[in-house]
């Protein structure tokens, strides 16, 4: 029978909640884009992933853009909301707090193996609380996997200024956006000096380092759909392929092909 899947965004726990017999267990839901589940937490921690679709996760006044082959850890407590951005089958493995796998109350993003997505499958395939000894063995399974995964640092910070927040939430709905700083402060009303003293305050980044950022998360689920890289170019407002190619590997130190490639 396996987990029952949810079709809804309404808050509820786990039929199986982790523990430490068994640290593991899931909640699975199928949501169309759009939806979104409000910010919430629970005692346990969650690495919220998809097997399809593509999710924002808002967190710590910061925002993560998750394609298929990335998930996120979320620490116990740590309140955090998830915005459906394509039609998604949401996963969440919930982790018992005690074998928390990353210390700390940061998010870290994970690149989810192959292994690591094919034991999420066998987890969700399982009817919880029927067959205990398997269940407990995939779990201790997923908590080493999950200790070996990579992390990525694609995050984009969040401001608490309201005028910083009326600029960044319209940069993370329209990545390509070719305004300049001087064109944003006449939009929200503030000096072009207010706005960059206010993106290094808040952020500690310049405004051309945080819309690199932006531009960098909504790559991900472009390339993960297989997008020509010209067409991610452009829609993310660079002049040409090379250019947005030469960007992202002085970032991270590889192609954008090699860094996403599941």
């Amino acid at each position: 029978m396996g987990v029952p899947v949810l079709h809804h965004t309404r808050m509820c726990p786990p039929r199986e909640a982790p523990s430490a017999a068994i640290p593991v267990t899931m909640i699975a839901r199928d949501l169309q884009a759009d939806e979104f589940l409000l910010p919430h937490s629970h005692p346990w921690g969650q690495v919220t992933y998809a097997l399809e679709g593509v999710l924002r996760i808002t967190a710590l006044n910061s925002s993560w853009v998750l394609p298929p082959m990335r998930a996120i850890w979320i620490p116990p407590q740590v309140e955090h909301e998830v915005t459906i951005l394509e039609k998604t089958r949401l996963r969440p493995l919930c982790i018992f707090a005690a074998r928390a796998p990353f210390a700390g109350r940061d998010c870290q993003v994970l690149e989810v193996s192959n292994l690591l997505r094919q034991l999420i499958i066998s987890l969700e395939q399982l009817d919880p609380g029927q067959e205990p000894a398997r269940e407990a063995l995939l779990a201790e399974l997923i908590l080493d996997e999950l200790s070996r995964s990579s992390t990525r640092p694609i995050r984009v910070p969040l401001p608490s200024d309201k005028r910083l927040k009326t600029l960044c939430g319209n940069l993370i709905e329209k990545p390509g956006s070719p305004l300049t700083l001087e064109q944003w402060a006449q939009v929200v009303g503030a000096s072009e000096r207010t706005l960059a003293r206010l993106f290094e305050r808040e952020l500690g980044l310049s405004f051309g380092q945080w819309r690199q950022q932006v531009r960098l998360a909504h790559a991900a689920p472009m390339i993960a759909r297989g997008v020509p890289l010209s067409q991610v170019a452009e829609e993310l407002g660079y002049a040409s392929q090379s250019a947005f190619s030469a960007m992202f590997k002085k970032t991270f130190g590889s192609s954008p092909t090699a860094f996403f490639k599941t």
